[in-house]
């Protein structure tokens, strides 16, 4: 929809804002807020109470509060880049400040200049990015007064909600994919492709009836598990070469040709780390993704792995030990457990213990190529749902800083009636 310009500009000294509206100003967050630290949560946690907002939102109760009213909350520490708006009483992490916003000023439309801001430009060098009060309270904005200021959030809050339920559709038809891809993996691997075959009872209780040709198998008696490890770190001469070193987080992919860090083949010589040929089947066995999720890939090249991955070599098809791994993560997931430090990790010895169906090599071929043309299709989808959600959040983004800036005029803007009862009720 293509909203109006304002009738008159006026040059403004403001790199990212050429001009603005002829009655709007330029002003500073400080002369729109009083910036104020928040405190530690930890003597007034609670059951229940008053909300308890970090980066991500309310994650505790506080039998007291902070401040009580309308603020916008802006990172500290951490997390600085996602300015939250709140009306009521709450108590704000240390991590982060909260304002007492001045009188003349709308919060909402303060909350949606926040949202403009690049907060790329702040962040330090440092592993854990901050802001300081002085740097946020230099921070220009342009406003108008303050009836126009609150015409744009009415207006920004009618149209990022309408957005934002189209954004959370997509979302819900990404997750149904995630369900169908996992639905189809895990009965191709277990049931096979032919619906008409004859079954037959596998003796194995997760797992129910199977082909009549498949037998089972422990997975130790499938595959060998080999292990990695962390060179030293205090070796510049172990980094930066050319052989893949893969980690938990490398572990995003379904085939792996590289690596976030690598290592040179005096890493290899010095501390005999395994290199695993092509084609192992790469599991994690330790670390936080655990809680939710078993990543498995193969890996095209020769790699090593870290002390938290495990490779597996198998006399099944590789792919086929891939895609079997992934339809049954419940059951894998199942044998995490929480150790001491609090790191998830995979009960190996019950892992390797688990039996699982085993087709003919022609069939584990079968279903492999199968299933590679149903994920390539659903991969194809879940691209175009996400190149669409990118969109509209680059409107969304695109539509608060032409109103907050005032390249567009929405002060003609009418909610609609039943919109205008909502906000009203």
């Amino acid at each position: 929809m293509h909203y109006p310009s304002y009738p008159q500009y006026k040059n403004v000294d403001k790199s990212d804002v050429a001009k603005i509206p002829i009655h709007w100003k330029l002003t500073r967050l400080k002369f729109m807020a009083r910036i104020k630290n928040g405190q530690d949560y930890k003597e007034v946690i609670s059951d229940v109470g008053f909300p308890v907002i970090g980066s991500g939102g309310e994650f505790a109760k506080a039998s007291k509060w902070l401040y009580n009213g309308e603020s916008v909350l802006l990172g500290r520490k951490g997390t600085i880049d996602r300015p939250l708006y709140i009306n009521g009483p709450f108590w704000t992490v240390d991590t982060m400040f909260y304002t007492v916003v001045e009188h003349n000023v709308s919060a909402k439309f303060l909350y949606y200049c926040a949202l403009t801001i690049t907060f790329v430009k702040f962040t330090t060098s440092t592993a854990l990015p901050s802001m300081t009060q002085q740097d946020l309270g230099a921070i220009s904005f342009c406003a108008p007064d303050f009836d126009e200021q609150q015409s744009i959030a009415r207006f920004l809050d009618y149209k990022t909600a309408q957005i934002d339920a189209l954004i959370a559709k997509k979302q819900a038809l990404l997750e149904k994919l995630a369900e169908k891809r996992s639905a189809l993996i895990s009965h191709a691997v277990t049931k096979g492709l032919d619906p008409s075959v004859s079954m037959k009872d596998s003796g194995v209780k997760w797992l129910g009836e199977i082909p009549y040709d498949w037998t089972t198998k422990r997975l130790r008696f499938l595959s060998t598990m080999a292990g990695g490890m962390t060179p030293s770190t205090g070796k510049p001469e172990y980094w930066g070469g050319d052989i893949p070193w893969i980690t938990p987080k490398d572990m995003k992919k379904e085939f792996l040709s590289d690596s976030i860090d690598t290592l040179t083949s005096e890493a290899l010589q010095d501390t005999g780390i395994a290199l695993h040929e092509s084609g192992r089947v790469l599991i994690v066995v330790r670390g936080m993704i655990l809680a939710h999720t078993f990543p498995v890939a193969i890996n095209t090249v020769p790699a090593t792995v870290n002390q938290d991955m495990k490779a597996l070599t198998t006399s099944l098809d590789n792919e086929y030990l891939a895609l079997m791994l992934k339809g049954i993560q419940p059951l894998v997931l199942s044998v995490v457990e929480e150790s001491a430090h609090g790191t998830k990790v995979l009960r190996t010895d019950i892992f390797k213990n688990i039996r699982l169906p085993v087709p003919p090599p022609d069939i584990q071929t079968a279903i492999v190529g199968k299933v590679r043309a149903w994920l390539t299709d659903l991969d194809a989808q879940k691209r175009s749902i996400e190149s669409v959600m990118d969109r509209l959040q680059e409107y969304r983004s695109a539509l608060i800083t032409n109103a907050v800036t005032g390249k567009i005029d929405v002060r003609g803007f009418k909610l609609p009636e039943a919109a205008e009862e909502t906000a009203h009720a």
